[in-house]
């Protein structure tokens, strides 16, 4: 698959990322709250710099969570009527697994991190959680995404070095301690190497199927149709 667009709004950062033949295009943002204003200008901006028509597009990568709850519903909506608009596969991406591919596209080539630990500020005094290992170029994860108080979170470091990724770090003191963070907010070029990943192993989905990914079990999404 060539031309895949990848787009982002579960934090406090838009970004939007297209991939062609031509080399990647792309937009990021900070702007909390702006997400649905901003995101489909960025999206025009993207195709129009690469001069392809939406038309062209032969997948969609979105970030499914976990992060805000309101920024992940707006990734999923508009994944969901570009990908019904032109009839085109989608593949969900975890926004922490985002940041952690983030710090493996960053590193040199010779210095790959062996271990990554995503840590996503969740409010309610929790982070979201996750350990990945690089494998071939990629952050794969280990074991499973998880909500932890930073305590808990603290507990689940490895005794070995690993590079930190995230807002958690940062929110709670007693889990970033020392710890030197290396990227703090998603951006949606790092998704691209992952969703080639899922469409060329065959994990790409109708979009009918997809939902947000939020970790917490507290708010529920009704997918299309029947929204």
């Amino acid at each position: 698959m060539k031309n895949i667009l990848a787009i982002d709004t579960a934090t406090e950062a838009c970004s939007v990322a297209l991939q062609t033949d031509n080399g990647v295009f792309s937009r990021w943002e900070e702007c909390p709250q702006q997400h649905a204003q901003k995101l489909l200008g960025m999206i025009d901006e993207v195709l129009n710099e690469a001069k392809l028509d939406k038309s062209f597009i032969e997948g969609i990568a979105f970030g499914q969570g976990p992060g805000s709850f309101t920024g992940v519903r707006i990734a999923t909506a508009h994944c969901q009527g570009l990908a019904l608009g032109l009839d085109i596969p989608v593949v969900g991406i975890s926004t922490l697994a985002t940041l952690a591919q983030h710090a493996v596209s960053s590193a040199d080539a010779t210095e790959l991190p062996k271990t990554i630990i995503s840590a996503i500020d969740a409010r309610m005094s929790e982070v979201y959680f996750a350990q990945y290992h690089v494998v071939d170029g990629l952050a794969v994860l280990h074991g499973d995404e998880s909500v932890l108080t930073p305590i808990d979170a603290l507990a689940c470091l490895p005794q070995d070095d690993f590079v930190a990724v995230g807002t958690g770090w940062q929110a709670y003191s007693e889990l970033g301690n020392g710890v030197q963070v290396t990227h703090t907010l998603p951006d949606a070029r790092n998704m691209l190497p992952l969703a080639n990943k899922a469409f060329t192993t065959g994990q790409e989905q109708a979009v009918e199927d997809i939902a947000p990914r939020y970790v917490r079990d507290t708010v529920t999404w009704k997918k299309l149709p029947g929204r």
